[in-house]
């Protein structure tokens, strides 16, 4: 049985910085995409940042430049750092895996196979 779970999440000010991780258990193969989305209290869940297993990595447009993943493949780990955070950028945020082709965009959140419970990011001014 699959497992992601998610730690790291915390409470910062405005310009601090988290480092959130991503620890996947139960797979029997390397998944194609681990992904990172966040959802907001009025929002949507959406895509941050996506690592596809030859090594192409993602970012939306709104945390280009102050969020980065990365993996530690020996530890089965998934890392979003968190730089230049913004209350915007307040919410919880999930951990995703998809085993198969991703044959759509990387954020769309329907075609993702398995997720984490989540940790809580929360920024204030």
């Amino acid at each position: 049985q699959v497992h992601l779970v998610e730690s790291g999440g915390g409470s910062v000010q405005s310009g601090g910085s988290l480092k959130l991780s991503c620890t996947a258990s139960g797979f029997t193969s390397e998944p194609n995409f681990m992904a990172w989305f966040r959802q907001g209290a009025e929002n949507e869940r959406e895509g941050v940042a996506a690592l596809r297993s030859d090594g192409a990595k993602f970012n939306s447009v709104a945390v280009r430049g102050r969020f980065s993943i990365s993996q530690d493949k020996a530890k089965n780990t998934v890392y979003l750092q968190l730089n230049s955070l913004k209350p915007e950028d307040t919410g919880m945020y999930y951990c995703a895996a998809k085993e198969g082709p991703l044959d759509t965009f990387w954020g769309d959140s329907d075609y993702y196979d398995y997720w984490g419970q989540g940790t809580q990011v929360t920024v204030s001014l």
